[in-house]
């Protein structure tokens, strides 16, 4: 029997970041849908059919701790000021031994939002930025 893959074992890479932008701890937001286009003739009985429509990708939300790297921001600054960037990339699961067992590809990516951390004087925790990116075509390859 095959153990299933742990979550916590993942890389991200995207195209054109260096490997301290790539170090996130949460990853969500991996999905896809087909619209459901419903057809029907005259001369159909009273049955609808059902045809598939338009594909969606729902944007993939990236949270990692804060430090001075201003990759993302700059990412996301190219949207603001008019010159979106478009990136391709990879979210890759790792097995055990932390190889490479499954990737989600995605393409055309650019930053839709940006959150900064949130600050607490009282709190003991790392600040955490997120960014949501969105794509336009997301494929699961096995590793």
């Amino acid at each position: 029997m095959e153990n299933p893959l742990l979550q916590y074992n993942f890389l991200l890479v995207i195209d054109g970041a260096s490997d301290a932008v790539a170090g996130f701890t949460e990853v969500s937001g991996i999905n896809m849908e087909t619209d459901v286009v419903e057809y029907r003739e005259g001369s159909d009985t009273a049955t609808v059919r059902k045809l598939p429509g338009l594909r969606k990708y729902g944007n993939i939300t990236l949270k990692r701790g804060y430090t001075t790297n201003g990759e993302l921001w700059d990412w996301r600054k190219t949207v603001i000021d008019g010159a979106t960037e478009r990136k391709s990339g990879a979210i890759v699961l790792l097995n055990e031994a932390r190889e490479p067992a499954l990737r989600w590809e995605f393409s055309e990516a650019w930053v839709s939002k940006y959150e900064g951390p949130a600050l607490n004087a009282t709190a003991n925790e790392a600040a955490v930025e997120s960014i949501e990116i969105a794509v336009e075509d997301v494929r699961l390859v096995a590793a």
